[in-house]
């Protein structure tokens, strides 16, 4: 067996054994500030300046709205280590912690009942995404995990009386996505949809508990929705008559009908309804220009809050089944993002997360009868000064084929011109909105970086057609979106384009190399988390579950053709472009992108004398939960930072002298 974490034992697995085997061979090392479960390479001490620059940014503290538990909020926050389940029984009163696990609390289900005795929420180890089902018992404060330790479980829901859940499982084969329900009572578990396919969950109970709706994923544009009975077996196809729609936020209404959320017949997601009997579809709400991102139901089905991606920034509107009445709520919360919304068990009051690129997040109810806001939870600051904290700034500029870009920029308040930080979303169909960030806060006010997140072709919330401008041999034009942005940078008298850093996560990593594999003589180097190196080994080696989801987007490595354009522009086989310095963050049990894409581009580098600091972190995933790991990455981060910066300014005085 190979170990990806002390203490915890898994099945062998090829790749996290090669890798293994490749760091016993590299020379790793600890830093005096790390910790056990950290290993570097090529990094130096942090300066005791960096470390007490960092202190009051990296102890900011927020909450988040779970749901209802009576009179009562269920909330999470963080006070030890990782994120944990808290309750608030009293605006603005003592945060009670109920979880207290070492891995972050997540996935959490809270029953539709006035009184509330239990409540599931899943939790994995060490970030392996192997999500185990917990249940909590309130009345005696513990829990039960309710799952065999086998394999995946996601997608958990009630039961319209509670009594049993359903869920999606991998534990038969670690690969396909299996359907099950599980009676609590009585712990008895009953397959519902066996398939060797990727890509199916459960996604809602029909009132009468006899029936359900099932959905096959294909990718970010399709799905496939399927009405089955239990008692049968047999599954119905709805809107196959549509063709390949998007399909999500699927619920049943009292009347059996089924509302979810499409891009059919528009460029823009909107909110339908569609009668199981005819299959007919009709649109209920549509924005100009804009996506219905989500919705949130009162327990009763009469009403819904329905989110609204404007531009990145995200608006609550309150929709009356009956009537069809819409309505925009909390219009002084309109810039920033707004989330989380839960209704209380009468539907008289909603409870609701908000942050923006100022206020970090914390949560809210309002009085739906008098339009009243109470706070729930103000979380500490650490120390920051909130006067200091800048607004992002909404810019739009052209591309190499005149297509618009959006961008959120964050520019220090003192004279430029300053240097950039180009952060690139991961996904790739995702969007940067304008939320809280206390390291971008930190590089305006203590670097005196200007901070430019675009949104490149491919992301989502400005349309299908914008979604799938990059798709398959198209990739590397989201990459040229990022050279324009580098001509846009060059016009901005405030805005120094020879100290341009690139910096980005996941597909954003691919997104860092990429750039600085076609822009290195424009960039002082670059950062990037758990990236791409090569999509073809990224294919082969990424989890089974994701595989064939994944070739959707990035296109299938099997196909000669493919393969061959996919490894032409994998940065791993162009390291002789990349001339200029690269940070490497990585988590070792990341199931997504695993290690050996990090490994490969920083040995790579390594070979050709590029200086690339890596940093590898034993208990982390696709990303870094536990705050230790997250601190230690945020002061690595910025002594590489002004490595960069001071190494410009050197320059720049020898050329003068």
């Amino acid at each position: 067996m190979c170990s990806t974490q002390r203490g915890t034992a898994i099945k062998f697995n090829p790749t996290l054994c090669s890798i293994l085997i490749l760091l016993m061979s590299l020379p790793f090392a600890k830093q005096s500030d790390a910790h056990e479960n950290v290993v570097v390479r090529n990094v130096p001490e942090i300066d005791d300046e960096v470390l007490e620059s960092i202190e009051r940014y990296r102890n900011v503290r927020t909450a988040s709205v779970v749901d209802w538990l009576g009179d009562d909020l269920l909330i999470r926050t963080r006070f030890g280590e990782s994120s944990q389940l808290h309750r608030v029984r009293a605006p603005m009163g003592m945060r009670e912690q109920l979880t207290f696990a070492d891995e972050p609390v997540s996935g959490v289900l809270v029953p539709d009942r006035k009184e509330v005795h239990s409540f599931l929420y899943l939790q994995d180890v060490g970030g392996t995404e192997s999500y185990q089902i917990y249940e909590y018992d309130l009345d005696h404060s513990n829990q039960t995990m309710i799952t065999s330790g086998d394999g995946r479980y996601t997608g958990v829901s009630y039961s319209p009386d509670s009594s049993k859940i359903s869920y999606t499982s991998t534990k038969r084969t670690g690969q396909y996505s299996d359907l099950y329900i599980y009676d609590l009572e009585n712990q008895v578990e009953t397959p519902l949809h066996i398939v060797d396919e990727v890509g199916w969950s459960f996604v809602a109970w029909h009132p009468s508990a006899e029936k359900a709706l099932i959905r096959k994923y294909i990718s970010v544009a399709e799905s496939h929705l399927f009405e089955i009975d239990f008692k049968t077996g047999e599954k119905n196809r709805l809107l196959k008559k549509y063709g390949e729609i998007s399909i999500g936020g699927v619920e049943y209404l009292p009347d059996g009908t089924v509302i979810l959320i499409s891009d059919h017949g528009s460029n823009f997601r909107r909110l339908h309804r569609i009668n199981p009997e005819t299959g007919e579809l009709e649109v209920l709400i549509q924005f100009n220009d804009s996506d219905v991102s989500s919705y949130s139901l009162a327990w009763d089905r009469s009403k819904m809050v329905v989110s609204q991606n404007l531009q990145g920034y995200r608006l609550f509107h309150l929709y009356d089944v009956a009537t069809g009445e819409l309505s925009q709520l909390l219009p002084d919360f309109s810039n920033g993002l707004l989330g989380g919304a839960r209704f209380n068990s009468d539907g008289s009051a909603l409870a609701f997360t908000f942050h923006s690129a100022q206020v970090q997040s914390d949560v809210y109810v309002l009085d739906l009868a008098t339009e009243e806001v109470v706070r729930w939870t103000k979380s500490e600051l650490g120390g920051i000064d909130a006067d200091r904290l800048v607004q992002a700034e909404l810019v739009s500029y052209s591309s190499f084929d005149n297509l618009e870009i959006p961008a959120f920029v964050y520019k220090p308040k003192t004279d430029g011109p300053h240097p950039v930080l180009v952060y690139i979303h991961g996904g790739p169909a995702s969007q940067y909105r304008p939320g809280f960030s206390s390291r971008f806060q930190y590089y305006v006010n203590e670097l005196d970086i200007a901070v430019v997140a675009p949104n490149v072709r491919g992301s989502s919330g400005y349309g299908k057609e914008y979604l799938t401008l990059d798709d398959w041999k198209k990739r590397e034009d989201s990459v040229r979106d990022i050279g324009a942005l580098l001509d846009w940078i060059q016009e901005q008298p405030d805005l120094d384009s020879k100290r341009v850093i690139v910096d980005g996560g996941s597909y954003g990593g691919y997104m860092v190399l990429a750039c600085l594999v076609h822009y290195s003589d424009r960039l002082l180097g670059g950062s990037e988390r758990v990236g791409i190196s090569n999509f073809v080994t990224f294919l082969e080696n990424t989890q089974g579950y994701r595989r064939d989801l994944r070739r959707v987007e990035y296109g299938d490595e099997r196909i000669p053709e493919m393969r061959e354009f996919l490894e032409s522009i994998a940065p791993m086989n162009q390291i002789e472009k990349i001339r200029k310095p690269l940070l490497i963050f990585q988590g070792f049990n990341d199931p997504r992108v695993p290690a050996s894409e990090s490994e490969q581009i920083a040995k790579a580098l390594d070979e050709s004398g590029i200086p690339a600091w890596y940093v590898l972190y034993m208990d982390e995933g696709h990303g870094f939960r536990k705050k230790v790991n997250q601190d230690h990455s945020f002061s690595v981060q910025i002594q590489f930072l002004r490595s960069l910066l001071d190494e410009s300014i050197a320059t720049s005085d020898s050329l003068i002298d």
